[in-house]
């Protein structure tokens, strides 16, 4: 057993931990052995002190995130498998090795047994997330595992965790490439369709690859019809549409630079000019006066609650932007809405909808029940990691 800082749970608080339960809330905690910092592995141990396993502690309420559930120590055998592992979950999903789709998500965190950790893949390039400092100590570990578990297909390993890390010790730490170099933007396809990504400049890692199976069905809707995207991005909905046939498309969002993306996008498919136009606008008082009658409305707005004090107002929020859609749509019209908040379930999306609906004072049919794809796991031990909802709803 390898010699590191220990914590002690108290009686009965081991349960959750004895479950698989990846986190340890520091209220678990009755004391600790040894000189402990931020993002060091620490052995967790029951109140008799008895091994329950290894994780990064951290400073909050999350004060520790399990790596094993016993006696494997989290050194660099102990990452090549793990990420060995996601990688050949992505290869059994048709992802990893697909001719039509270079981008997906290679590890998701708790839903590949790694808290703290994203790493997204675009056409042999990884970019990494560290949303522990933990996972940011073991940059070296990941790295090395990724170029023995990637090969030959690897271009580029960048580090890209300034925005999911404490600030403080961010200044320190900046992004930039630990393993080779790729010029940015990278065209990078899914299912066929191409994108540029810009992981440096753009948002998150570059993509929201959580909506691609999503894009997918928004596609088989599109023939002929007149679409709205709003809070569009990267104009992914928008290229599926038209790749699909649809008569127009409208992308809408407020940020000029997103905008410019999506345009970019567009010309990238080689779409014709007349099927498409991009306005930079707040979505909301965009719908309230459309000029165009649409058979499909997309909401995919950023998250509106981070953290539990906002739910309450992020439940408005949805529901004042839905409400406003489904007044404005055509009879028979379609909405694609969607939620990542992960402190707003389901159900409490689902009716809050519903809410919607009736605040409008139109009949509303839920079509299909949408989520995160299977390259985003959820840890059966951790439902926390179900953050994507969506519907498609009609409206009469």
């Amino acid at each position: 057993m390898h010699t590191v800082s220990k914590i002690f749970i108290h009686a009965g608080k081991e349960r959750s931990i004895e479950r698989k339960h990846p986190w340890v809330f520091s209220g678990a905690i009755s004391k600790n052995e040894g000189s402990l910092q931020e993002g060091d592995v620490v052995q967790v141990c029951n109140h008799k002190g008895e091994h329950l396993g290894y994780g990064h502690c951290q400073n909050g309420t999350i004060a520790v995130r399990m790596l094993s559930f016993d006696n494997q120590f989290p050194d660099s055998d102990f990452f090549t498998l793990r990420i060995q592992s996601a990688w050949n979950l992505r290869d059994a999903i048709g992802l990893a090795n697909n001719l039509s789709t270079s981008i997906f998500r290679l590890v998701h965190g708790e839903g590949d047994f790694l808290p703290g950790l994203i790493i997204d893949y675009y056409d042999g390039n990884c970019i990494i997330q560290c949303h522990s400092i933990g996972m940011y100590c073991d940059l070296d570990k990941i790295k090395n595992a990724l170029i023995k578990v990637v090969g030959q297909k690897l271009k580029s390993i960048y580090q890209k965790s300034s925005s999911t890390l404490p600030k403080e010790f961010t200044a320190y730490h900046g992004d930039g490439f630990i393993h080779g170099e790729t010029t940015v933007p990278v065209v990078a396809s899914e299912n066929a369709n191409k994108f540029y990504v810009d992981w440096i400049t753009g948002q998150k890692t570059g993509f929201f690859i959580d909506q691609r199976e999503n894009r997918n069905l928004l596609g088989r809707f599109s023939k002929n019809k007149k679409i709205l995207n709003t809070f569009c991005y990267s104009g992914g909905f928008s290229v599926y549409a038209l790749q699909n046939g649809a008569q127009l498309v409208h992308s809408v969002d407020s940020s000029s630079k997103a905008i410019q993306l999506t345009d970019a996008n567009i010309q990238l498919g080689n779409f014709a000019v007349e099927k498409h136009k991009s306005f930079v606008a707040d979505t909301m008082d965009f719908i309230k006066d459309l000029k165009e009658e649409y058979d499909i409305i997309i909401l995919d707005p950023p998250a509106f609650a981070k953290h539990r004090g906002a739910k309450h107002n992020a439940i408005q929020g949805y529901k004042r932007l839905n409400a406003a859609a489904i007044r404005q749509i055509k009879k028979g019209g379609i909405i694609f809405t969607f939620s990542c908040s992960q402190l707003i379930d389901k159900e409490l999306f689902t009716n809050t909808i519903i809410s919607a609906g009736i605040e409008a004072k139109r009949s509303v049919r839920i079509l299909e029940q949408l989520h995160q794809p299977a390259d985003h796991p959820i840890n059966a031990n951790h439902p926390e990691g179900e953050y994507l909802k969506g519907l498609v709803i009609q409206i009469d």
